[in-house]
């Protein structure tokens, strides 16, 4: 066992130098479609709010290129490198300081955030704002991965899940109150990895029983999600210009080709806020079938591809770190395209890599740059077992 209580992995005969080029293909072609869809889909409101029509385009071509710097500088430093002890005395580790720093912008954020639609996500920063939400996803996937492997000895037991819920119940339980959508995504990606590590257990039926139940209490208990609620039964007897309809009546009038890039007509100050949440709506109409399931496809060979790497990663914590990432993406894009389609209530998720959003862009390029570092530091023998 070293230092970071995260035990070695075996010596092998030597380590695979360079990156799963696969998966970095895949995440440059998803944020480069990205970029088009959101110029496409954000053109008509930003010139007729802003007098810009490349606005958004241009903000996420920033955003774009401070995510792909946190991925190239993440996928530079060894993954080992979050767990190791900074001080002999007080054996601090990057992973606590990384987990306090989220608690305390978690409160600020709950206490001084910036309001929408009922719900507090952001903070200000003079011209910049920021969601601590999308920073807490990359933290507990990485405290996650690393209570696993501490504990895994002990997983199979109750008293091994303890440390999880120390650990993720403060940080959920803040987001939560303001975001119950990402709170339900910090909880999968915190307690799914060790229930894949020790196996399905009895008790864990207990512990997801009652995660549901207290998810039908915050549903319920608070108005504009249960306002929500109200229109995802009943869309039919909402306002036609609402979101929902017009969302569907984009999915439904795309056909099997669609009507060409571009030549959209529910974007045109139909559905609010499109280059978001509601960006696959227009994927569907521009592009129709073809195109969604094209998209759809290239989601499921990127998390094959992160699948890939966590089955052959050099130990426990690098398998276990792309294990979140997959949950963290493979939720994102399954809640998104559910919410399209008025399948669940509407979230504030937006659809990973296309949807437009600074924060969130630039937290999932940096989990990429983990799963580079993991992929690089693959052994020999497990690069040739896939």
């Amino acid at each position: 066992m070293s230092k970071t209580g995260v035990k070695q992995p075996r010596k092998v005969n030597r380590v695979v130098g360079s990156y799963d080029i696969s998966l970095l293909l895949l995440v440059v072609l998803l944020c480069a479609f990205g970029v088009v869809m959101i110029y496409s889909t954000s053109y008509y409101n930003a010139d007729r709010y802003y007098s810009e029509s490349a606005l958004y385009y241009s903000m996420q071509i920033r955003n774009l290129i401070l995510g792909a710097g946190a991925m190239i500088l993440v996928s530079f430093v060894d993954y080992h490198f979050y767990v190791r002890v900074f001080g002999r005395s007080l054996k601090i580790k990057p992973i606590h300081m990384f987990y306090f720093l989220c608690l305390i912008l978690q409160i600020v954020v709950a206490v001084a955030g910036y309001s929408a639609n009922g719900s507090s996500r952001w903070l200000n920063l003079g011209p910049l704002s920021f969601q601590p939400s999308e920073l807490t996803k990359i933290c507990l996937i990485i405290m996650s991965a690393y209570l696993a492997t501490k504990y895994k000895g002990i997983l199979d037991k109750f008293k091994g899940f303890i440390p999880f819920f120390v650990a993720g119940l403060p940080l959920i339980g803040l987001v939560g109150v303001h975001d119950l959508s990402t709170a339900v995504v910090l909880a999968a990606v915190a307690f799914i990895p060790p229930i894949i590590v020790s196996g399905l257990k009895r008790y864990h039926f207990i512990i997801g029983g009652a995660g549901l139940v207290g998810l039908i209490i915050m549903i319920t208990t608070i108005g504009y999600r249960q306002e929500r609620l109200d229109v995802w039964l009943n869309p039919e007897l909402q306002d036609p210009g609402s979101q929902t309809i017009q969302g569907l009546y984009a999915i439904a009038s795309g056909g099997y080709l669609g009507k060409g890039l571009g030549e959209g007509l529910q974007k045109l100050g139909k559905i609010q806020e499109v280059h978001t949440d509601m960006i696959f709506t227009v994927v569907c109409e521009e592009l129709g079938i073809a195109g969604a399931v094209i998209v759809i496809l290239t989601f499921i060979l990127l998390l094959w591809r992160i699948y890939v790497v966590a089955v052959n990663a050099r130990d426990l914590f690098g398998a276990v770190i792309c294990t979140g990432v997959f949950i963290h993406i493979a939720m994102q894009v399954v809640m998104n395209l559910l919410v399209v389609t008025n399948s669940i209530p509407a979230t504030g998720i937006p659809l990973p890599f296309i949807s437009y959003g600074g924060t969130s862009l630039v937290v999932l390029l940096a989990e990429m740059g983990l799963v580079l570092n993991v992929s690089k530091q693959i052994p020999e023998e497990g690069a040739a077992d896939e």
